[in-house]
């Protein structure tokens, strides 16, 4: 049987597009998101911890330039999720780019972006349960309670919220989401005041002269911000949210299309404007990793519980996080699963319509993080999060893969693009992998730990290559059942 006998009977089946999915993985869900749930999916995926936490650090290294990193970055990141909203209205999928993967690139191109994103996704809950962690350590009632335990019921929470229905998950979203977006426009309110009225900062006086006066856009060169682009794109990571969550809405063609197109803007203000603000309002070389950088200019003028607030925000971001992960990687792994590539198991749903075998499998490598958290609570953190970085930018790069593969079938003639397109191809995906790769090389020049983190590709390679030779006949068992029932 050949692969492209699959994709013809495939295509075929599509002809009458509604009866049955062409995603096996995709029956079975409700359409239980509404349209403020998938927009505020998009602006939750925008914001997060690299924002709230991650800026201050990189603000003390990179300086102001840091802006222009997130500006490019970002925009790189919009090409990403543009290219993937253009795959949705052609197919939504709950599967996603794992689904577009095995009908453009075959078997093997879903197989690697499936457990690369659950490499993403199951590092980053581990991240997440153990940032919970020590953020709840920051009040005082919560001190004497080990870490690991803390890690523990937050897993446990975001597991129940999962577990009970996807219109659950879409309001616990909703409400993160809010919380997130109403602290960044109080922020930068109170930051444009303190611009506007040049009211003293820390004993510093906000406006352009802390950026000319404390060596300029590049206070430390150009090598610290080339450092921060993996930061800078981990930040940026659940924008791809947006193509999960459309297999569960009831007009894809109508809320996707909106959620894409305000990401853009959303990095320009949320992301742009909040750095340039920092920068404005105080030297780099005055915030540190690890404090919120939004802690400490609201501390620096007297602000009552500033430190509470935005630990409280920080935390809002983190449970997000943990939340969105242990969606998108069951809805990921069952679409695998049904294609033979992922275990049995995690195909099951519950009968909220949940896949709860994929998200219990996260939750099992999120438990690993409690047992690191007990074995080293201070170090779990950075070790888990290089490893993610590796995970999304893989994504990113398949996501951009199918899509130049989709737009040279649609050349051909085999498949219709719909009016929302990413411009410019082939070469805005070609630049967009280029800048991706690049990314990845550069993080050679840290030697602490992008170097370290670079040493494990072959590690993953040898891995995934091990678990190709253990799945592929099951595979091929799949493909030649679902061929046979399309020709039947």
């Amino acid at each position: 049987m050949s692969k492209d006998a699959v994709d013809t009977a495939g295509a075929a089946s599509r002809t009458g597009a509604t009866q049955s999915p062409a995603d096996a993985g995709d029956a079975g869900y409700s359409k239980g998101l509404k349209a403020r749930h998938v927009n505020m999916i998009a602006i939750g995926g925008a914001i997060g911890t690299g924002l709230f936490l991650g800026a201050g650090g990189r603000l003390h290294d990179a300086g102001p330039a840091l802006a222009v990193a997130y500006l490019v970055c970002g925009a790189f990141a919009f090409f990403v999720v543009r290219a993937l909203g253009e795959l949705v209205l052609y197919r939504p999928s709950s599967g996603s780019f794992v689904s577009y993967a095995r009908e453009f690139l075959g078997e093997k191109g879903a197989y690697v972006a499936g457990w690369m994103y659950f490499l993403n996704w199951s590092t980053t809950g581990i991240a997440d349960i153990t940032a919970i962690a020590l953020y709840t350590h920051y009040w005082s009632f919560f001190t004497d309670i080990p870490q690991w335990v803390l890690a523990l019921v937050a897993l446990a929470v975001v597991l129940a919220v999962n577990l009970i229905s996807v219109k659950i998950f879409g309001e616990m979203e909703f409400w993160f989401a809010i919380i997130k977006v109403a602290t960044l426009v109080a922020f930068m309110l109170i930051g444009i005041f303190l611009l506007a009225t040049q009211h003293e900062v820390g004993g510093h006086t906000p406006g352009p002269g802390l950026v000319t006066d404390h060596g300029g856009l590049l206070p430390h060169g150009m090598m610290p911000v080339v450092l921060v682009m993996q930061g800078v794109i981990f930040a940026y990571a659940a924008l791809e949210l947006v193509g999960v969550a459309a297999g569960e809405t009831e007009e894809p063609e109508k809320v996707v299309p909106r959620a894409v197109n305000s990401i853009m803007w959303r990095v320009g203000v949320f992301y742009v404007g909040s750095v340039v603000l920092l920068a404005l309002l105080l030297p780099g070389s005055v915030y540190t990793a690890d404090q919120s950088p939004f802690v400490t200019v609201l501390s620096k003028i007297g602000v009552p519980a500033a430190g509470d607030v935005m630990n409280l925000v920080v935390l809002t971001a983190a449970m997000s996080s943990l939340n969105s992960g242990l969606y998108s990687t069951g809805r990921i792994l069952r679409s695998m699963a049904m294609a033979g590539s992922a275990p049995r198991f995690t195909a099951k749903m519950n009968r909220s319509q949940v896949p709860y075998g994929g998200i219990l499998l996260t939750c099992a490598v999120c438990v690993l993080g409690v047992v690191l958290n007990y074995l080293m609570p201070s170090q779990a953190f950075e070790i888990v999060l290089n490893v993610a970085s590796l995970g999304i930018i893989s994504t990113w790069v398949i996501i951009m893969i199918c899509h130049l593969v989709f737009v040279r079938r649609a050349k051909e003639g085999l498949v219709t693009r719909p009016s929302f397109r990413l411009r410019g191809s082939p070469v805005t995906e070609i630049v967009t992998i280029a800048f991706l790769l690049a990314v990845l090389g550069l993080m050679w020049n840290d030697p602490e730990v992008g170097r370290k983190t670079l040493l494990l590709v072959p590690l993953i390679a040898v891995l995934l290559v091990a678990g190709w030779f253990g799945v592929r006949r099951r595979v091929t068992k799949t493909q030649d059942e679902e061929l046979s029932g399309l020709t039947r």
